[in-house]
């Protein structure tokens, strides 16, 4: 477990260099779910998503010989992103390896921050690539989800949650390799063990419940054309899967449809332009998936706002998304 101590050192560690994203209330979509909802903006995040948490906090936890060696990371865009941006505020080195076919504009915005990108065609080998690529070049892995540090940074969401909203009942998380889940999660039940924690899944790819029923880590196949870039690594990691173990209450999926559909509300109705990922949490609500009490204090986490806007636009008028 990742104790509240350190999510509280990671808190001060990073505090002043991102963030303190704002907790806006949502009447016309709670009042759909028939629930007080409102949403974690983390798309108005440092780099779009709550990514720079955890890389900022893992990075400034290096020693100066550490970070001398260069950084390393895997990432389909946010965490990628996230990194390349921490690795400059320390004026590190930093490579990044990324799936040939992640979003155009994610990979703009990790050459952007001065990162090397390294494009892989295989989702499934994308850790291979990085390990291969880590021992030629000795730098330094910045786990994107199976990280103490990274899921102690990632935590400081949920510290923010309950300092804004303290008599939140639930919160809504998306889960791609779990380290935001998993952060949250222990932040939250630390600060009040009732509340209830739901974590969100791609109904075409889940990997949470797989790696529940197995009891380890387990290698799931993705979707590479979703929306929801952000929720497909190749697995969940194991912190975050014994996290999930003991933390969290619930598990449900949501489907493509129901994302795109809750991207469109959060633009026309909350006004807040998301990727897939983000609108996954607000998406399980609206769907129906979620049903909690009537009334009921709810938090989902926006996790991030990185879309193509041709994709986004293409999806949210009746195209593929593809």
């Amino acid at each position: 477990m990742i104790e509240i101590s350190d999510i509280r050192s990671a808190a001060e560690r990073i505090r002043g260099r991102v963030h303190n994203t704002p907790l806006l209330s949502a009447s016309a979509l709670g009042d759909r779910a028939q629930v007080r909802l409102y949403l974690k903006c983390e798309n108005l995040q440092k780099t779009g998503s709550f990514k720079p948490r955890g890389a900022l906090n893992k990075i400034l936890s290096l020693s100066p010989a550490e970070r001398a060696k260069g950084l390393i990371t895997v990432s389909a865009g946010n965490h990628a992103q996230a990194v390349a941006w921490a690795a400059r505020q320390v004026e590190a080195p930093c490579a990044v390896v990324m799936p040939a076919d992640a979003p155009r504009s994610k990979l703009d915005a990790v050459k952007g921050y001065g990162a090397e990108v390294i494009l892989h065609p295989d989702r499934a080998t994308l850790f291979d690539k990085l390990h291969e690529e880590r021992e030629a070049r000795g730098a330094t892995f910045i786990h994107p989800f199976d990280d103490p540090a990274v899921l102690a940074g990632a935590g400081t969401v949920g510290l923010e949650i309950l300092d804004q909203l303290p008599e939140a009942r639930a919160v809504i998380v998306p889960v791609g390799g779990g380290g935001l889940l998993g952060g949250v999660a222990c932040a939250v039940k630390a600060l009040n063990p009732k509340i209830r924690v739901i974590a969100v899944e791609l109904e075409a790819g889940p990997g949470l419940k797989p790696a529940l029923d197995a009891g380890k880590p387990v290698t799931v196949t993705r979707p590479a054309n979703t929306l929801a870039d952000g929720m497909t690594p190749p697995f969940v990691g194991a912190i975050p899967l014994e996290v999930a173990r003991r933390f969290v209450d619930e598990i449900v999926t949501v489907s493509e449809a129901e994302i795109v559909a809750a991207m469109a509300l959060l633009i026309t109705r909350a006004k807040l332009y998301v990727e897939g990922s983000g609108a996954a949490a607000s998406a399980a609500l609206l769907s129906g998936r979620v049903r909690l009490s009537e009334g009921a204090l709810t938090v989902a986490v926006v996790s991030g706002g990185n879309v193509d806007l041709a994709r986004a636009c293409s999806a949210l008028l009746g195209g593929s998304g593809g």
